[in-house]
């Protein structure tokens, strides 16, 4: 079920923090690798985990029911066993705690929903419904990743650090990032150079439109 209100789209740094993810399945393993992918650390509990969890590491593997209230130790939580009274339990004891916790495919246990995600080094492409329909988050994720590689065609990572070595020198310098046309630079020179491999005079190019 979708949604009433609109949700306030962020990117949360779960690096080094202990989350938790309440169910074996495969539904699980996916959120599992998704925090691992950005450095999470990890615990699993679950009485039975499949094996695409335990193939994912490092993290930690408990096989064992939820106990409550636990998750209020963690600073993030996913449940997903498929079993109402479980996983509402787990969301329970996770939004009296203040942490945040999302249900899977249960809006109404959540307090973040989990976006359809396509990543390109540090540019993350993503797309919700607002819980309406995560099959059509994942065809419209999908469909813009094609249309990026279609009409850029540039490695969108390496443009990415490119963007982000030029912020860098204009802050040092004192100044303020936001009084440049970035989007015409892309347009018109970063990325059509990216495109034919003249990485360098990218570079240049940048540095000569901020004169840093």
């Amino acid at each position: 079920m979708a949604l009433a209100t609109p949700v306030y789209p962020v990117s949360l740094v779960v690096a080094d923090r202990d989350c938790l993810v309440v169910g074996g399945g495969p539904v699980a393993a996916r959120k599992v690798g998704g925090l691992l992918d950005c450095g999470a650390r990890v615990t699993v509990v679950a009485p039975r985990v499949v094996e695409a969890i335990r193939r994912q590491g490092p993290l930690v593997v408990e096989n064992r029911p939820y106990r409550r209230p636990e998750a209020a130790r963690y600073q993030l939580v996913i449940t997903a066993t498929g079993i109402p009274e479980v996983d509402g339990a787990v969301s329970s004891d996770a939004r009296r705690a203040g942490v945040w916790v999302n249900s899977a495919d249960d809006t109404g246990n959540c307090s973040f929903l989990l976006p359809a995600v396509s990543r390109r080094g540090s540019v993350t492409v993503a797309v919700s419904t607002g819980g309406a329909s995560p099959a059509l988050a994942g065809w419209v994720r999908t469909r813009v990743a094609q249309a990026i590689e279609q009409t850029v065609g540039a490695d969108l990572a390496l443009v990415a650090e490119l963007l982000d070595e030029t912020r860098t020198r204009v802050k040092a310098a004192g100044r303020s990032t936001e009084s440049y046309d970035w989007a015409s630079l892309l347009d018109h020179q970063v990325i059509p150079l990216v495109r034919a491999g003249h990485v360098d005079a990218a570079r240049r190019a940048l540095r000569a439109a901020v004169a840093v």
